[in-house]
């Protein structure tokens, strides 16, 4: 059984450990944006402003208004209050409507970034990180730029403004008083700096955990009849729930953080009040303040502790954020595959001769899987790989895609190193087949037009009799539009085959990658592949991975992979009439 590790395999592909600061937030995300950030610091100042008037005018009514029993004074303070109260209410809405929506613009621009930059990724870097994870990554991750860019950092500086102002009145009005809220502040304070100091790595942790939950949840739904068939769902539940557990440790490791500075706040700030209920008492009995004074004081002290207290818990949000920018700053900072290497070279003229000279490559260092395999396939051949599985039949296929990189050796197209081409000018010439092909959730037209969407109704007619696709698709009530479900899991293997290679016709590739492509279908179906096979390869390179080997008797080239070497080489007829190994397979086969 699978267990969760806290160290996830997409972590291993990173270059380094990113820290991303507020000072690189503020360059790349902030500052890009300072038209909508400054006018929310316009908004919050107005905002914050406004909310001086209630203390200002409370000590007008208790020391001007009410002694002498002003109405018109009482009208005019009620007035001034209401104002400044439908001021407050009028900068806090354009404050969201301009910040917040800016904020998830950011966040839809970054997914959308980091998901181009994922795809850009070779395939050994998926072959070793998990789809949720990732899906965890592009969509989670990111989500904390709304603290930064939206009302959380304005509200932070707007806070800051304010503690600052009330300060200053607070001064004015009694400076002992004053003086003595400083000391359980600045205990606050430094309570608040430590804690997050501590609760950033928790953070970023809990990214990773987070992001291992959804790959083994995701792989569940995706795995949901195998684990049916195999009874195996109590299993599966154990194996979720360790997941959720070390979710849970985490979550309650930050909860204790941010208890500690949320009581420590209501402590110390609660400590403040009653010393200033103290003081404030004395004061007053001794006719230095009146109760104007008082009344007003505490109110600016609690416009001065309110943001404070903001602060704090914004300040937790820019911990997360970051902790969350840090792992989005990892999977950025990757070397996407068309960087590997110096391909610089643009392919024209497309024929199609390739060539493997002294290729070798290994998954693990010092362990090879091929060595100095060399061959030739010219433009418009048929070569087959055949052997017994593991033997590297499927890693040849991959380096000829470009998936894979050679360790040593060199391969050539049309004469040129494959690894100096320009990935998009190779692969637009290539078309690939797989054994267990990947159908996207749709209709059966969207997916045989994925690689060319613009294709005209004759040209998509043309594929799907070639892929005899229409042999089952007339008998469906909506035809070609009919809703396949997740990965084609509606349609038989044989149903989802042909719809592959109806997309591979439609795509007019000038060299084909054919990993077992018959193996899923029944006899009949096979016959009618066959069929249009014949037709896809016709006038292209082709480089098939046989398991059925009288599929390939036509074949201008077999290579016998054993250990990853070619054990034998030549045509059907050459290789049976040497009666190796290719001669071996054929005959059992044939008894079968």
């Amino acid at each position: 059984m699978r267990e969760y590790q806290h160290k996830t395999s997409e972590d291993k592909n990173s270059k380094k450990k990113s820290n991303f600061t507020l000072g690189k937030a503020f360059k790349t995300i902030i500052w890009p944006r300072r038209k909508s950030v400054f006018i929310g610091l316009i908004l919050i100042v107005i905002s914050r402003v406004a909310s001086l008037v209630l203390p200002w005018q409370s000590k007008t009514l208790l020391d001007e208004v009410v002694p002498n029993k002003d109405m018109t004074k009482l009208y005019e303070v009620l007035w001034i209050v209401g104002t400044a109260l439908l001021l407050q209410a009028i900068t806090s809405f354009l404050l969201t409507r301009i910040l917040s929506v800016q904020a998830q613009y950011v966040i839809s621009e970054l997914r959308a970034q980091v998901q181009k930059k994922v795809v850009s990724l070779p395939i050994r870097f998926f072959d070793n990180t998990k789809s949720g994870a990732l899906v965890s990554r592009i969509m989670s991750d990111v989500e904390g730029v709304r603290n930064l860019i939206g009302t959380g950092l304005v509200q932070l500086i707007g806070g800051t403004i304010t503690a600052v102002a009330t300060v200053v009145i607070l001064i004015r009005i009694n400076l002992w008083m004053t003086l003595f809220i400083f000391i359980p502040v600045t205990i606050f304070g430094f309570v608040a700096l430590k804690a997050f100091k501590y609760i950033r790595p928790i953070f970023r942790n809990r990214g990773k955990i987070n992001a291992e939950v959804k790959g083994r949840l995701t792989e569940t739904l995706a795995g949901v009849r195998v684990i049916k068939g195999f009874n195996a769902e109590e299993q599966e539940n154990k194996t979720f729930e360790k997941g959720v557990a070390l979710l849970f440790k985490n979550v309650k490791k930050s909860l204790t953080a941010t208890a500690v500075i949320s009581s420590s706040s209501t402590f110390l700030l609660g400590l403040a009040s009653l010393g200033i209920m103290g003081m404030g008492g004395y004061f007053m009995i001794q006719g230095e303040i009146s109760e104007g004074d008082f009344v007003s004081f505490t109110l600016y002290l609690g416009l001065m502790i309110a943001p404070i207290i903001q602060m704090s818990n914004i300040g937790s949000q820019f911990t997360e954020a970051l902790a969350g920018l840090d792992r989005t700053e990892e999977l950025m900072n990757m070397t996407p595959e068309e960087e590997l290497g110096n391909r610089t070279v643009e392919l024209n003229n497309f024929k199609g001769n390739l060539a493997f000279k002294n290729v070798s490559f290994a998954y693990e260092e010092g362990k090879n899987v091929i060595h100095n395999i060399s061959f030739e396939a010219t433009a418009g051949s048929v070569i087959a790989l055949v052997g017994s599985s593991g033997s590297g039949k499927s890693t040849i296929a991959g380096l000829s895609a470009t998936f894979l990189n050679p360790q040593s050796g060199v391969i050539t197209i049309d004469g040129k190193d494959l690894s100096t081409l320009k990935l998009s000018s190779f692969r637009k010439y290539l078309g690939v087949v797989l054994q267990d092909e990947f159908l996207f959730e749709g209709t059966i037209r969207d997916n045989i037009l994925f690689p060319r969407p613009n294709a005209s109704e004759e040209q998509l007619e043309r594929a799907v009799k070639a892929g005899y696709v229409n042999e089952f698709t007339d008998r469906f009530e909506k035809g070609l539009d009919t809703l396949i479900g997740e990965r084609g899991v509606k349609l038989s293997g044989g149903q989802r085959q042909r719809i592959a290679i109806a997309r591979a016709i439609l795509a007019d590739p000038k060299i084909i990658i054919l990993d077992e492509a018959t193996s899923n279908l029944d006899t009949e179906s096979e016959a009618l592949i066959q069929k249009s096979l014949a037709t896809l390869v016709k006038d292209r390179t082709t480089i098939v991975i046989a398991h059925r080997l009288s599929t390939i008797k036509k074949a201008d080239q077999i290579l016998v992979i054993e250990s990853g070497r070619i054990a034998e080489q030549g045509n059907h007829d050459e290789l049976v009439a040497k009666k190796g190994r290719y001669f071996e397979l054929y005959t059992y086969q044939a008894k079968i």
